[in-house]
């Protein structure tokens, strides 16, 4: 048995600032996938995978038990299935900010929920909430506390615009050219990042009554200019509001940064050659990259792999 491909997914723009209503913006990233598996002669991967299913499983349960309006599974049949070795086979990095637990999560759903939305139906905003709604509850098991955008994301496989918590949107983004020498791309931290205790410590932020006058006045000022910029194709400003968003993330997001990192970050603001922001929750993992030109922000970030997402 195989089922069908769920994807890794990218937050552009949105990390933290979405806790807080402000703008975002999601996008399919196809180069890793996962799909649920069964075989007969499963690796110690797979038998992990198998293990953590099966406490996933029973936190499905619970949550049909308690919100049955909200989501309802066939979980005979999910439990057949985890019973007999079922587990996810994902090249999705774990920890990474791309997205793994999203695509299980969308994956569960796709084959066990009892009258699921699909993806060929007319999606409403009414619909698109509610799907939110039950993979937050989902996704929580991973995270503690979760947006439910990643799943939405990996189930859709559409780039999902955030105008705020109860208003979002399937969106159309500039073509790519592959000929661009502007570029988004990826940089491998090394370190996995845990995503709990980075949200505890912005959740521990946030009563501070001077960070939450930064987050408004900056951060997310500059997440939305950022969405607008990107959407309308106006990649003139949208380099120069990521300048911005990079220094106030430096500024004020550093445990989130890994140490390493500081004055990589600080490099690219220095010389423009490339500007960095996070990639999901910091800590580790993936670090975002803007570039106005991918060959110099090649040579002058030599000693990283770069990983191209999108080109323009």
């Amino acid at each position: 048995m195989k089922g069908p491909l769920f994807y890794s997914k990218i937050l552009l723009f949105g990390e933290y600032g979405i806790i807080q209503d402000s703008k975002g913006l999601s996008i399919p990233y196809n180069f890793y996938n996962g799909a649920l598996k069964m075989d007969e002669n499963p690796s110690d991967e797979a038998k992990k995978s198998n293990e953590s299913l099966v406490k996933f499983t029973a936190y499905l349960e619970q949550l049909q038990t308690e919100q049955p309006e909200l989501v309802t599974f066939n979980l005979e049949a999910l439990q057949k299935d985890v019973t007999a070795g079922m587990y996810f086979d994902s090249s999705i990095p774990q920890g990474y900010g791309v997205g793994s637990s999203g695509a299980l999560v969308a994956a569960i759903y796709d084959k066990y929920a009892t009258n699921k939305i699909t993806v060929l139906e007319n999606l409403t905003r009414e619909k698109l909430l509610q799907l939110k709604a039950i993979f937050s509850q989902m996704e929580s098991f991973f995270h503690g506390k979760s947006s439910g955008l990643d799943p939405l994301n990996s189930y859709l496989s559409l780039p999902i615009l955030i105008n705020s918590k109860d208003n979002i949107e399937p969106t159309g983004i500039p073509s790519q050219s592959t000929s661009g020498k502007g570029a988004v791309f990826l940089i491998d931290s090394g370190i996995v990042g845990e995503t709990a205790p980075m949200v505890n410590i912005f959740m521990e932020n946030l009563k501070d009554q001077g960070f939450r006058t930064m987050l408004k006045s900056q951060f997310i000022k500059y997440t939305d200019k950022c969405v607008e910029n990107f959407l309308h194709g106006d990649f003139k400003n949208l380099f120069q509001n990521t300048k911005e968003l990079s220094k106030v993330v430096l500024n004020n997001f550093k445990p989130m940064i890994p140490e390493q990192f500081h004055q990589v970050w600080q490099k690219g603001i220095d010389t423009n050659d490339y500007y960095l922001k996070l990639c999901g929750s910091g800590g580790g993992g993936y670090i975002l990259g803007f570039t106005e030109d991918l060959e110099k922000a090649k040579s002058s970030l030599k000693d990283y792999k770069l990983e191209v997402v999108y080109q323009f």
